[in-house]
């Protein structure tokens, strides 16, 4: 009788669970079984694994042999798993040393003859695995990047089966024949997947790529426009712009990315988690560092936007915008349902996704931008324009953005129609990309040194209750805000995100604490009544 194990990684959403793969050979009539909830897919490594061991040089244990995967109440799922069944069962015909097994973590599927593919969320396995306290893991030779990033693990990239056999029993590693030169290599197709899961049709790309030939400067005019994406950018605070078409909104939209401040080496591991697991994780790049940009369609289901999706729960674009901007264009036309589902999200930065497989939590703190016309044909309210559209048919088309969704958002813009003189006159355009992120950065700063001890480095992320007691406002100065909470036009969410945005308008222009003239800022911001106070940040002193 022969026995051996080794590890690999169970993902549940981005959160991985180390699995113990256990190979127990027996006399008897030949068969392998294959236990402990696997899936459809796992269920086939049985035969992919025995023929990348024959194709591998090795033989074939002509026994009754079972591998279980331990524990046996967690699901397991996917090709991942192929490598440790490989190893553990070549173990346990003792043509590796089974002492050498157990301390080690494998991922990797196996392809008939042999070679390791990729798979998708190798960066979550492995901190999984350096979590749990592994040191040493074994992954597929083009994923070798992604799973370096995790400080503390020695990290084996092998090609092939005949590779790693060759180092677990210390003979030579033979070389495997590269392809030829200018085709693409298959292994690398596991690596990117656009078109899997909750994924499709879904856009993302990192700011320093979306923003390629584009500057802050080339949308005209639209001030107020402009300042309120600084302080949604500053403070990570969700927008809402409203008006005509040709107005600039996708615009200013496409270029909130580039003046947000590169990610920290937490959030980079975070966002790159998230791709990894979807699989869009861009080849030759394993760590994302620049806030991700994702914008799905107005058709796209409540499924593709907050995740889901059959069998295994696949992260959402609010996932795939972690820690970056999701942008909504036209956003009346997005289903009811799908809106809606935005509400939670919003709120707590995570989504939890139930399925009778299990519960999936994928991260979901993303700065949302929302863009849509004032009605149908976009032209109400516009002077010198016909709107063609009836009173009810603009009632309707405004509602389809329920009120509790727009609770949640803490800026509101009209953004208005371009004139002649400012798209044609010289002297018409603000501050470039550059500029404005470095005020950006600056204010940041600011924050993150107020919020230092705290779970929170933005202030969006602050809690009403914690900026009412330790972070208020100047005496006075929330005065008219609360007065308007009398009055109705505001809620008492909306106060406390009136305060939020007050102490980023104070941090871009240096003020200790929020006064009356930064509040009134907010408050207009919020509401859209003007309260006398200047909206452009450059004209703040």
């Amino acid at each position: 009788m022969g026995f051996a194990r080794t590890c690999s990684v169970a993902l549940v959403g981005v959160e991985g669970v180390v699995v113990e793969v256990q190979a127990d050979l027996e006399p008897g009539i030949a068969a392998f079984t294959l236990v402990g909830l696997p899936d459809k897919s796992l269920s086939e490594s049985r035969d992919r694994v025995r023929a990348a061991v024959v194709n591998s040089g090795g033989e074939w244990p002509q026994k009754k042999l079972t591998v279980g995967l331990s524990p046996a109440s967690v699901p397991k799922c996917g090709s991942g798993f192929d490598l440790a069944v490989a190893c553990a069962v070549l173990g346990a015909s003792e043509r590796i040393d089974p002492r050498v097994l157990p301390d080690i973590v494998m991922i990797g599927e196996l392809g008939l003859d042999g070679r390791v593919r990729p798979v998708r969320g190798v960066l979550p396995a492995v901190l999984a695995a350096a979590d749990a306290g592994y040191e040493q893991v074994v992954v597929p030779e083009c994923a070798a990047a992604e799973a370096s990033l995790v400080p503390g693990v020695s990290v084996l990239g092998v090609r092939s089966l005949r590779q790693l056999i060759a180092v677990l029993t210390d003979e030579p590693v033979p070389d495997e024949e590269p392809d030829e030169q200018g085709r693409p290599d298959p292994l690398l197709a596991g690596l990117r997947m656009p078109g899997t899961g909750a994924a499709t049709g879904m856009h993302s790309m990192g700011a320093a790529q979306h923003d390629h030939g584009h500057d802050l400067a080339d949308v005209v005019g639209q001030l107020s426009a402009r300042t309120a994406v600084e302080i949604a950018a500053a403070g990570g605070h969700h927008l809402f712009l409203e008006g005509p078409p040709g107005a600039g909104k996708t615009m200013l939209a496409e270029r909130l990315p580039a003046i947000l401040p590169p990610l920290g080496r937490q959030e980079s591991l975070e966002v790159t988690a998230v791709h990894s697991v979807a699989g869009l994780l861009p080849p030759g790049k394993p760590l994302i560092d620049v806030p991700p940009y994702c914008a799905p369609h107005h058709s796209a289901t409540m499924q593709s936007l907050v995740g889901g999706g059959q069998g295994v729960a696949r992260p959402g674009a609010v996932s795939l915008s972690h820690r970056g901007v999701l942008f909504l264009d036209e956003t009346p036309e997005f289903s009811s349902r799908a809106l809606d589902a935005l509400r939670q999200p919003l709120e707590a930065g995570h989504v939890v996704i139930a399925r009778t497989a299990g519960v999936v939590r994928f991260p979901a703190r993303f700065l949302m931008v929302l863009a849509a016309n004032p009605c149908p044909c976009g032209r109400f309210s516009q002077t010198g324009n016909s709107c063609e559209c009836s009173t009810p048919m603009i009632r309707r088309y405004q509602a389809r953005l329920s009120g509790p969704l727009l609770d949640r958002v803490d800026l509101r813009v009209e953004v208005g129609r371009v004139t002649r003189s400012a798209l044609v006159e010289a002297g018409t355009r603000g501050d470039s990309t550059s500029t404005v992120a470095d005020r950006v950065r600056a204010a940041r700063e600011r924050a993150a040194a107020r919020l230092t001890g705290t779970p929170w480095r933005t202030n969006s992320e602050v809690p009403g209750r914690e900026l009412r007691s330790r972070w208020y406002a100047s005496i006075g100065a929330m005065d008219e805000a609360e007065r308007s909470l009398e009055r109705g036009l505001l809620t008492a969410r909306g106060l406390d995100r009136v305060l939020r945005v007050a102490w980023t308008i104070a941090d871009l222009v240096g003020h200790d604490r929020p006064d009356a003239t930064d509040v009134a800022r907010a408050l207009q911001l919020r509401t859209g009544v003007p309260q006398g106070a200047p909206m452009v940040i450059g004209a703040m002193p």
